[in-house]
């Protein structure tokens, strides 16, 4: 075997190892979109279904007013429910309930877990 075959060789060897990792990082990706939709699935399990809504459009820069329209209930009902999602996210503002689940996917997943 001369240099040139020995040097094929070692071609296809970098471009196999190439190609499976390149398969490698296209399953990662899918993991980390996997994982991403368990972390808000996750967060959104600590509400009710009527909270789920009200913080889904929350979350999408509804007012009130707004929410109470699309979800057709009274304003009292919506501020409760959205008083309800602040108590149980430990939050002041739902300002700041929408910025922790934007940062769910800052955190690293062991983070998460160990505050579930």
């Amino acid at each position: 075997m001369d240099q040139s075959e020995k040097l094929l060789i070692g071609i296809e060897n970098i471009l196999s190892i190439a190609s499976d990792l390149v398969d490698e990082v296209a399953r990662l990706k899918s993991l980390e979109e996997e994982c991403k939709i368990l972390k808000e699935k996750i967060f959104m399990n600590l509400f009710t279904k009527a909270e789920q809504e009200v913080f889904a459009l929350a979350i999408d820069g509804d007012s009130i007013s707004e929410i109470q329209d699309i979800l057709h209930k009274e304003e009292c009902t919506i501020k409760n429910q959205r008083r309800s999602i602040l108590k149980k996210l430990n939050t002041p503002s739902m300002t700041e309930a929408v910025q922790q689940f934007q940062n769910l996917h800052q955190e690293p997943s062991q983070k998460l877990i160990r505050t579930s």
